[in-house]
């Protein structure tokens, strides 16, 4: 049997698998059956933790729920974070993924800042089937024209701004965005409505998921859409259908931080070789 634990951050939830000390050969076709809320695990995202050599404490692993594995999965950085720093009691970590390295710190009361980079801005880095100006730009979907802006938290993401977010309609035309040919990677669709200076509501589908309660690179995406367009502060509330990340672009570095919660549901075992 092998040991997993369950975690979330804002509802985003994720097994996590620990194979730096051991191996554990999880492959696409079983991430994606560990990820059935019906006859696996259950979760968004599945991680696997590796050993990080000189430059990390830890490298990541995500696998989305239909198996596809991602470069960053913002949310789930967090929660490692937050075991390795409990596990060695350090103030911080740094977690390497295919998205790149990021430097994760406690920022107290259970909370945890993530500094996940500066953003790709450029079409090529998101990437786009073709040259487009990422700060606004409009697509055809099946004879309606919308208007978007595309960044890349290491992952790809296509951030619509709306007049009520809550009313979107994130399960109709989220897959379509998704698999869209202008996506040839697929990409990640945020809806999202600017309250005022310092707080969105946005509502989230994610690539190879679907609808979920928060997605923390899409949250950061959102925020660096708004900011390059005027509409808000440095600095933001997001708020999520599983709750509130605090979203700053410094400015001195270009960095994006993001700040929010992460807590371990339970652990459990499970038998790989019956997959």
């Amino acid at each position: 049997m092998t040991p997993f634990r369950k975690m979330q951050g804002l509802g985003n939830d994720f097994a996590v698998f620990d194979a730096r000390t051991a191996p554990i050969p999880i492959n696409s076709e079983q991430a994606k059956k560990l990820a059935d809320r019906h006859f696996g695990i259950g979760c968004d995202t599945l991680v696997v933790i590796l050993p990080g050599g000189a430059k990390a404490d830890a490298t990541l692993r995500f696998f989305n729920a239909d198996g596809g594995e991602v470069g960053a999965c913002g949310n789930a950085t967090r929660c490692v974070a937050r075991l390795l720093m409990d596990e060695r009691g350090l103030a911080r970590v740094q977690l390497e993924s295919n998205g790149g390295t990021l430097l994760c710190s406690d920022a107290g009361k259970g909370l945890v800042t993530v500094d996940m980079g500066e953003p790709g801005l450029d079409w090529q880095k998101i990437p786009m089937s073709e040259a487009r100006d990422t700060l606004q730009f409009q697509f055809d979907l099946e004879g309606r024209m919308l208007t978007a802006s595309a960044v890349s938290m290491g992952n790809p993401h296509c951030v619509l701004f709306v007049g009520d977010a809550d009313k979107a309609p994130v399960a109709q035309i989220g897959p379509l965005i998704e698999n869209h040919p202008l996506f040839p990677q697929r990409v990640n669709v945020e809806f999202a409505q600017v309250l005022d200076r310092s707080r969105i509501r946005m509502q989230v589908w994610e690539r190879g998921v679907g609808i979920t309660l928060a997605c923390g690179t899409g949250a950061a995406a959102t925020a660096v859409a708004a900011i390059r367009k005027g509409m808000i502060d440095r600095k933001v509330e997001l708020i999520l259908d599983g709750g509130s990340l605090t979203l700053e672009w410094r400015e001195e570095d270009g960095h994006v931080l993001m700040t929010g919660p992460a807590v371990t549901s339970f652990m459990g075992e499970v038998d790989l070789a019956r997959l």
